[in-house]
């Protein structure tokens, strides 16, 4: 992270340039782009479009997002255009229902991977979608099934952190794109390469009917999982807490802690 305080007035927090989403994302990804001032929720704003029978493939996007929600109904908000918020409509109606659940890891992959590529950080996973650099948060992630309209749906949001600086942090393991020194902290641009990322892994992992391992996401997931290996403590729905060596993601996208499968839980890296 830079040693060095920025100032928000030294930052330009430009707003998202709509025209050149949609010219970059049409073609085959399909992806078609709504940017929006302001709003409270990007992922309420489109479950209620995806029941009046949205595309799969629509996407909304905000400057500014004053009533995010993340895990576990905790809020998320960030000062204006200091973040990307954005949520992704999919309808993977072909696929069977239990796969569902590994969409979210896909994004996951998808934002770590662009981080890597486009912002040059050493992004990783913290189980099971959150995105760090050196342990610190620089996006999160969270899926919606919406149902009823011309059928079942899903809606992914995502969090990335772009210009947010040291003082604006909602707490002090979150970072920004420009804190860690990133190549890149535009966001239309980093959008661009999420949602084709994005575009590109949801297209392969559909094609081989959701399957984790055929599609190549798994060995892709756990290859940027920084929680393997790791001593961790998995704070579970219902108040227990389980701790213990993180071993493996299993086919459902399940972390397997000392020979324990988990599905859903907060977890924290010990050491």
């Amino acid at each position: 992270m830079s040693p060095y305080p920025i100032r928000v007035s030294e930052i330009s927090r430009p707003a998202l340039r709509a025209s050149e989403l949609n010219v970059r994302l049409a073609g085959s990804l399909g992806w078609d782009v709504s940017v929006l001032a302001e709003t409270g929720s990007t992922n309420a704003d489109l479950a209620v479009r995806a029941r009046e029978g949205a595309r799969a493939g629509t996407v909304l996007v905000a400057d500014l997002q004053t009533a995010g929600r993340g895990r576990s109904g905790r809020s998320w908000s960030a000062p204006p255009r200091s973040s990307l918020a954005v949520s992704v409509l999919l309808r993977p109606v072909d696929i069977p229902a239990e796969r569902w659940g590994w969409l979210p890891l896909l994004a996951g992959v998808a934002v770590a991977e662009v981080v890597r590529r486009v912002a040059q950080l050493e992004a990783t996973l913290k189980w099971p979608n959150d995105v760090l650099v050196d342990d610190r948060k620089l996006a999160g992630l969270l899926a919606e099934r919406v149902d009823g309209g011309v059928g079942p749906a899903l809606v992914l949001g995502i969090g990335l952190n772009t210009t947010l600086t040291a003082e604006e942090r909602p707490v002090p393991t979150a970072t920004s794109l420009l804190l860690e020194g990133a190549a890149e902290t535009d966001r239309t641009k980093v959008l661009v390469a999420v949602l084709s990322e994005l575009g590109e892994r949801y297209a392969g992992w559909a094609a081989a009917g959701g399957d984790p391992e055929a599609s190549g996401l798994l060995p892709a997931y756990t290859g940027l999982c920084s929680t393997l290996g790791r001593h961790v403590r998995v704070e579970l729905p219902g108040g227990e807490a389980l701790t213990g060596r993180a071993e493996a993601v299993d086919t459902e996208g399940r972390l397997v802690v000392d020979g324990r499968a988990v599905s859903a839980g907060d977890v924290v890296h010990v050491r």
